[in-house]
Parts: structure tokens; C-alpha cells; sequence
């Protein structure tokens, strides 16, 4: 057992127990940052006069071999180690000797992993910026190509009024660029430095924290050790803006299934993101959509367990703080791949626009606007939305749509319809008269395109 605090204890930790309580299987994740780190806080020691010039030359020497060698595959991060921590320090040691043990200077393994998961979680956080940002850019893509291409719109599911695809696609985009939002929120906001914080009291050594925190990117040091070891809010907003972007991505996946299926028959998935039957040749399945929308449940469940093992935790650090990273480490990578599968699915699906069309007309989604036309000669709301009920009633009982019907039968329910009924009850006529800032006209909706364009070029 290779672990760095053995001297006040007379004999060796109970195997299960040195298992049980052992990080090295998840936190050697972390190799990366945790030499980064140290070769910060090495050029911190010698900067301030603890450490000799030629002691700082042989430990970023001998850290940098061990992350070089751990790159290449020639050294294995061995589960002997109690954690990562022990791994390169015990490593170091074996390859410089006695300089090796000065590293952990002024510093304990609570600020150290502290350290660790910052940088980690700031690197995770520009990569899923990244993908939010490649999302954005297929919705818009998408949107330029259909802003008039026509579609019904629904509330509870039900065909409500036509819009376009563009607009539809929209509002996936108002979603993910507040995610994208929110990730830079969260960035900024944990972006300080919590290495020289100690166990949880600081340290006696005349450590310069705003150099190690310059160092390393940050805007500077933490400015209380105790939150510093202890703090995991970082995360459980990160969890929480993740579990947001789950949330929508598992809503439009739902879309996605639906408008899949036979009966809508909106889009055509490609083959490459589709699976079939073991026994119905005919299937072509939504699967990546509908794992997407399954694993929205994994990132709910992260989400709420380190807010459980949060919650009863006294001040300063607590071993329980340790199952924070399988959490986080599932989350982001859960995440990360269901932001690039659905993406690249996006990418390639078709999209079926003589159906969609031929779905808005059938749908009665221009009852409203024949509703409008009352109004606009003379004829009362309430009284226009009756007469439009009785002409939605009619052609259900009919088999046809509002178009089709004939002037005489229109005026047969009330005279008030004229020739004009044609043209102010089109699908075009309904989406491009809806000209105000948000709405689905192709004009207003180029406006938008164009905000969104300069959004992501700025973003």
C-alpha cells in the first residue's frame, strides 16, 4: 500500500478499508492537472525562497518524465497507489531522491485535490462549450435553409397553428445558447485558485498564492482555506447546467421520435444514427434519440446525489467529498457524448416538407386566423370563435380541411365569408403576416438568423 501518511499509525490499514477508502481507480483522471499543479506550486516555492533553484530544475525535471511516460504508456498508474496524489509523488521520489519530498511543501492532499478538480472542470467546461457552440451552429445552418418551409406547431400535442421549421428550430436555439450562457457563468465564477489554502488553515510558509494562481490561469487566489478545501458548489451548478442541457436535449429527442414515426413521418433519421429489428425487417429505430432522452435520467441522478452528500457536511473537508468525482466524471462524459451523437444525428437527418406542409393544412392550424378574419369584418371574438368551431366541425365530419371547403358552404354557416377567406386562411398567409420580433414570419425570422450569426461569431 504506497500511501503518505503512515508515521502515527503502528500498523497497516485493513485491506478492505484501504480499498474502500483508496480514490486512485477514478482520480487518476487527473494526472494532468495534478503535475500541472505541482510544477506551479514548485515554481511558487522557488520563487519565494523555500525551495533552491536547482531543487526546482530537478522536480519539474523529474514531474514532467513521469507525465511524459504516463502519456506514451510506458509508465502505468498502478492501483497501489491510495490516490493520484500518491502516485506522482511516490513516482518522483523513486526518480530524484530525497529533492522528490520537498514537493508537498506548504500544501496538503485537500488543497491539492481541490486544485485538481478546478482544472479538470474548467478544461471539461470550454469542451462542452465547444460542443453546446457546435449544436448551435447545425441549428442555425438548418434555419437559414427553411424559413419558409411550413409546419404545425403544437401545445399539448395537439396541432395549433403553422409556423416554420426555421422558427421551430429556434427555439432550440434560445435553449442551448442559455446553456452556453450558463457555462461561462460557471467558469467565471469558480475560476480562483485554492492551492496554498492548506488542509484547511493555510500554511506558515510565506507562500505567494497570487503567483501559484497566476500561474495556472486563474483570477486569483480563494480568499477563505476553509471554503477553499470544502467547496464543491462549483460543481453542483456545473451538475445543474448539465442536467438543464439534458433536459432539452432529452425534449428534443422526444420531437425527433415522434416526428419519426410512421404516422408523422416529418423527418428520416440517417441510417448511420438509426438501428433495426432482430425481427421486424421493416424497423428502422430512433435509438440515439431515445438513449439521449434515457440518459438525461444518469445526469438527473448525478445531479441529486452530490447535492444529498453535500447537504450534511460540517466545515472545513470530509472524506464523504471524495465520491463527488465518479459523479461529476459520468455527468460530463454522459453529457459530452449526447451533445456530439445528437448533433451529428441533427446533421444528418432529412426533413420532410411536403409532409409537414400537408400536416399543418389537415391540422386545422389556420383556424385562428379564420377567426382573425371574422373579427376584422365586425363580427365579435367570441361570436368568430363559435363559427369557427362549427367550420372545424364540419370538415371533421367531412374529411377535409379549411381550404377546401367551397365559398357556398362557408357562407352556409355565415355570410360574412367572402373570397378573401381563400387567401387570408393560407398556410403563407399565416405564418408571413406574424411579423413581430419572435415570431415565425420568414422576414422577421431572417432578422433573428442574423443576431444568432453575429451571436456565434462573438460567443
Amino acid at each position: 500500500m504506497a500511501q503518505l501518511w503512515g508515521g502515527r499509525f503502528t500498523k497497516e490499514t485493513d485491506q478492505l478499508v484501504y480499498n474502500f477508502n483508496a480514490s486512485i481507480s477514478f482520480d487518476k483522471r487527473f494526472y494532468e492537472q495534478d503535475i500541472k499543479g505541482s510544477i506551479a506550486h514548485v515554481m511558487m516555492l522557488c520563487k519565494q525562497g523555500i525551495l533552491t533553484e536547482e531543487e526546482k530544475r530537478e522536480i519539474i525535471a523529474g514531474l514532467e518524465s513521469i507525465l511524459s511516460d504516463v502519456q506514451s504508456g510506458k509508465l502505468e498508474i498502478s492501483e497501489k497507489y491510495e490516490d493520484i496524489h500518491s502516485f506522482v509523488e511516490a513516482n518522483l521520489i523513486d526518480r530524484i531522491g530525497d529533492a522528490g519530498k520537498k514537493l508537498h511543501t506548504g500544501r496538503s492532499r485537500n488543497d491539492q485535490v481541490a486544485l485538481d478538480m478546478k482544472l479538470y472542470t474548467r478544461g471539461e467546461i470550454i469542451a462542452l462549450q465547444g460542443l453546446v457552440k457546435e449544436m448551435l451552429y447545425e441549428l442555425l445552418e438548418i434555419m437559414k435553409a427553411h424559413t419558409e418551409t411550413i409546419m404545425p406547431g403544437f401545445t399539448h400535442l395537439q396541432k395549433a397553428q403553422p409556423i416554420t421549421l426555421a422558427h421551430h428550430m429556434g427555439a432550440y436555439f434560445e435553449m442551448f445558447k442559455r446553456d452556453y450562457s450558463r457555462l461561462q457563468d460557471i467558469y467565471k465564477r469558480m475560476n480562483t485558485c485554492p492551492l496554498g489554502a492548506g488542509a484547511l488553515a493555510g500554511t506558515t510558509y510565506p507562500l505567494d498564492r497570487n503567483y501559484t494562481a497566476e500561474l495556472l490561469g486563474f483570477d486569483g487566489p480563494t480568499l477563505n482555506s476553509m471554503d477553499s478545501v470544502s467547496d464543491r458548489d462549483y460543481l453542483i451548478e456545473l451538475m445543474s447546467a448539465l442536467a438543464t442541457i439534458m433536459m432539452h436535449l432529452s425534449r428534443f429527442s422526444e420531437e425527433v421520435i415522434i416526428w419519426n414515426s410512421n404516422e408523422y413521418q416529418f423527418v428520416e433519421i440517417d441510417d448511420g444514427y438509426s438501428t433495426g429489428s432482430s425481427i421486424m425487417p421493416q424497423k428502422k429505430n430512433p435509438d440515439i434519440a431515445e438513449l439521449v432522452r434515457g440518459k438525461t435520467g444518469r445526469v438527473y441522478g448525478a445531479l441529486m446525489s452530490i447535492l444529498t452528500t453535500m447537504k450534511g457536511i460540517p466545515l472545513a473537508y470530509n472524506k464523504d467529498m471524495q465520491e463527488d468525482k465518479e459523479l461529476v466524471f459520468d455527468a460530463i462524459d454522459t453529457a459530452k457524448g449526447c451533445l456530439a451523437l445528437f448533433t451529428g444525428m441533427l446533421a444528418t437527418m432529412k426533413f420532410n416538407t411536403d409532409k409537414m406542409l400537408e400536416s399543418a393544412r389537415h391540422g386545422f392550424t389556420n383556424a385562428t386566423d379564420a377567426a382573425d378574419y371574422l373579427v376584422n369584418h365586425n363580427v365579435p371574438f367570441r361570436d368568430a370563435h363559435g363559427i369557427v368551431g362549427q367550420l372545424v366541425l364540419y370538415c371533421i365530419e367531412k374529411g377535409i380541411a379549411l381550404d377546401d371547403m367551397t365559398l357556398e358552404e362557408y357562407q352556409a354557416i355565415s355570410p360574412v365569408f367572402q373570397e378573401d377567406i381563400y387567401d387570408a386562411i393560407s398556410m403563407e398567409t399565416c405564418v408571413n403576416k406574424r411579423r413581430t420580433v419572435g415570431a415565425p414570419g420568414p422576414d422577421v425570422m431572417r432578422e433573428v438568423i442574423d443576431i444568432y450569426t453575429n451571436y456565434l461569431e462573438n460567443c
